[in-house]
């Protein structure tokens, strides 16, 4: 089958969901690559002035709860419909995006984020599980390759372009225009999505706490997430350390002199700069670029010794910005981290597969998500105790980056005690 004839295949509502997922992760992304700046940022430059372990709170519970959430959601969706649910999400994501352009107190923020979160939960699991109903085994990879290029491709063009804009007027209009974002995906869903009428088995929520309580005694499984977690603290300073790194260290003169030079030829007198969102255009333009090539490449490897590497390369690139504030070598250790990201979660989830019963294999995959939930749960405050221990206490930005580079090296290594235990009988 051509991939135009595949394009033609797809009902209405996968390319509904597409359209979703693209403006829903945008906005998402958007705010997140600038929130950690903002929230610390002087009241008299336009930010909230929260200290840096007060957002750290923040992250620890917005987070996590954005992680969980999937968890139940499947469950309300089979019991309520995919479309009354999808509603409630942009309702709650775009109200908690509009709500917190106007607040400036420390908890209403929190309290106006966690509707955000709420609402992002809800919607998470729904747009992978209408992808799968909406291909079959002739199209599934096609499909799902779309929908993760949907998540990327809006990680790369909101940051890149409408944050740096809406920043120029002021800060809450990022708040604004996620709200805008999210918000008008309410009218899609009420005139583009329709109701699956295939039946789903509905779950209680009693027989959720029953799944959970099984699938948290398979010890081998959780050995895997909690060693597969310390990654994910790595990851998600990404989205708060690390900005504040980039903004209060970091010196980004060479980049952007080198980036305004190319863009001479184009316009007149560019005043690009690089700033804290371009961190997450970096993460994503990489996957854009290489994930596929990258996938290719380790087709036929093994999934545990794969995810070694992959996390090995994080490891490096949270070393690399150790060894210098320049700005390239900076960019150099985002790359690298990139890489090591692209290398060792598609085989993550794969390997989720083996380790699962064979009757429950999407259960599990459900579940697998709590790498998520325990990385940003431990990394958000985590990164802020120890940005202000070493960098603002004691000057010190070597040793953080460091410490948690050791924290992936430790992942590593009880990867690989993990893979002599069990690697063997899932091969």
């Amino acid at each position: 089958m051509s991939v135009f004839k595949t394009l033609r295949s797809f009902p209405r509502n996968f390319y509904t969901v597409i359209v979703m997922e693209f403006f829903e992760r945008g906005s998402y992304y958007g705010v997140m690559s600038v929130l950690s700046v903002y929230l610390a940022l002087g009241v008299n430059e336009g930010g909230l002035g929260f200290s840096k372990e007060s957002i750290g709170v923040i992250k620890s519970t917005v987070t996590p709860l954005l992680y969980f959430l999937p968890i139940l959601s499947g469950a309300l969706a089979a019991r309520f419909g995919y479309k009354k649910i999808l509603s409630l999400a942009f309702v709650l994501m775009s109200t908690g995006y509009a709500l917190s352009s106007t607040v400036t107190s420390y908890p209403m923020i929190f309290l106006c984020l966690l509707l955000m979160a709420v609402g992002a939960g809800l919607f998470k699991p729904l747009i992978a599980g209408t992808i799968a109903k909406s291909t079959d085994e002739s199209n599934s990879s096609l499909g799902f390759g779309i929908y993760y290029w949907s998540i990327n491709l809006g990680a790369f063009i909101f940051p890149l372009i409408l944050i740096p804009w809406m920043k120029s007027f002021g800060w809450s209009y990022i708040f604004i225009m996620a709200a805008v974002g999210t918000g008008w995906l309410f009218i899609l869903n009420m005139i583009g999505f329709r109701e699956d009428k295939t039946s789903e088995k509905q779950k209680s929520i009693a027989d959720i706490i029953v799944e959970m309580v099984m699938v948290i005694a398979n010890v081998r499984f959780i050995l895997l997430i909690l060693i597969y977690s310390l990654f994910w603290v790595m990851y998600f300073q990404m989205y708060d350390s690390v900005l504040w790194y980039v903004t209060e260290e970091v010196d980004m003169t060479s980049v952007n002199i080198t980036v305004n030079e190319f863009l001479s030829g184009y316009v007149e007198n560019p005043q690009w700069k690089f700033d804290a969102e371009h961190v997450t255009v970096v993460n994503a333009g990489v996957i854009i670029l290489l994930q596929l090539f990258v996938s290719a490449i380790l087709k036929k490897t093994k999934p545990l010794p794969t995810m070694m590497v992959g996390i090995l390369f994080g490891s490096i690139g949270m070393a690399v910005l150790a060894f210098s504030t320049e700005g390239w070598i900076f960019l150099l250790g985002c790359v690298i981290f990139t890489l090591g990201e692209m290398t060792a979660h598609p085989k993550f989830i794969s390997y989720v597969g083996l380790v699962a019963p064979a009757d429950k294999k999407a259960l599990y995959q459900g579940y697998a998500f709590l790498y998520g939930v325990i990385g940003s749960g431990v990394g958000g405050i985590l990164g802020a105790l120890l940005y202000v221990y070493f960098v603002e206490v004691n000057n010190n930005s070597t040793a953080l980056w460091l410490t948690f580079s050791g924290i992936g090296l430790l992942s590593v290594i009880l990867l690989f005690v993990y893979n002599r235990l069990f690697g063997r009988a899932a091969a």
